[in-house]
């Protein structure tokens, strides 16, 4: 009897739950996603491994998220890239503003760079299953804009953290709003914010195109949303748990990264139906533009806010992609070790 108790003790004390944070509404088709590969997680481990997830951002933003997961209050949350740079600076490169012109280009530099970053974040101290690219974020607002002269004086949101996005505006002249994500619809409302840049998908789930008319043609940056868990927490797990975990929340990061771009090109729908106007942009005008703001992010680069060498590794696998052959930036293999 005695050693039946402790057996079952002793799986009792293996038990561990995983407690995440996410901006995604409840009832939206991430957090069905997300909940169901916790189902697969639990009966795979035999109850060993739960999680929960509190969605539509009710512990806040990620600042805030990242604060109770230092302190053991969560494990772990759904981030966007900036939302993690305090902990991993170069996390957020892929979202520096106006590098990439396609979505040919991001694959092209992601499947070179994402075992690069995803390491980084494991020196942080962070498991992470893939990145979720969220599409290009575009400008929207209640006023047609075709030109970036159009916006200065008015109130832009940049996303709490995005030190990058800020200087960009700055360069710009234009007047940049930080607010987080969970407060933007609010800002839209109120009159704080009158332009907001988001792939079409993000302005459908989140309710914001209901307060916006008019969509600038032009990619200006690529987020991305990133599931990570506290490695220390996540290293309490055995390795045939720790398998499980990591094989099938990788196999659902793999899932949103492919369905985001339906998502993103049936919002983009949605949004025309809804009425709002899309409005094309003279791409002559804005190479200028584009050259100032990597100036921009190439001085943040030197001055310490991401690493210079990954920066011009990613653009030199832009300027192969661009140039045709493809080949290999030079330095890249001793790189990617």
């Amino acid at each position: 009897m005695a050693v039946i108790v402790l057996i079952l003790f002793a799986g009792a004390a293996d038990a561990m739950q995983f407690k995440i944070a996410t901006v995604a509404p409840e009832g939206s088709q991430w957090m069905t996603d997300l909940k169901a590969a916790a189902a697969q997680v639990k009966e795979r481990t035999d109850g060993r491994v739960t999680f929960k997830f509190y969605g539509g951002g009710v512990m806040g933003n990620d600042k805030k998220v990242l604060r109770k997961v230092r302190i053991g209050q969560l494990h772990g949350g759904v981030f966007t890239a900036n939302g993690l740079a305090e902990r991993y600076r170069d996390i957020q490169l892929y979202g520096l503003p106006m590098v990439f012109a396609s979505q040919e280009e991001v694959d092209y530099v992601r499947e070179r760079m994402d075992p690069l970053l995803k390491a980084g974040l494991d020196d942080a101290g962070f498991v992470s299953f893939g990145f979720a690219g969220g599409g290009f974020a575009k400008l929207m607002g209640n006023e047609s804009v075709a030109t970036i002269d159009q916006l200065r004086g008015r109130k832009v949101w940049v996303p709490e953290g995005d030190r990058p996005s800020y200087a960009a505006m700055e360069t710009l002249e234009l007047s940049p709003v930080v607010l987080p994500i969970t407060d933007v619809l609010t800002g839209l409302q109120t009159g704080l914010l009158e332009y907001i840049a988001t792939p079409p998908v993000g302005a459908v789930v989140l309710q914001w195109y209901t307060k916006v008319k008019y969509v600038m043609q032009y990619p200006f940056a690529y987020p991305l949303a990133i599931m990570a868990i506290d490695k220390q927490h996540f290293g309490k797990l055995s390795g045939e748990d720790q398998q499980v975990v990591s094989e099938i929340f990788t196999a659902i990061y793999d899932k949103f990264e492919q369905q985001n771009r339906v998502d993103n090109e049936q919002a983009e729908n949605a949004l025309r139906s809804n009425g709002l106007q899309f409005v094309d942009v003279d791409p002559g005008p804005m190479e200028a533009i584009r050259a100032k703001v990597a100036e921009t992010s190439r001085r943040m680069a030197g001055d310490g806010a991401f690493s210079l060498e990954l920066l011009d590794q990613m653009l030199e696998y832009v300027k192969a992609y661009r140039s045709g052959g493809g080949s290999e930036p030079a330095g890249t293999a001793a790189g990617a070790e």
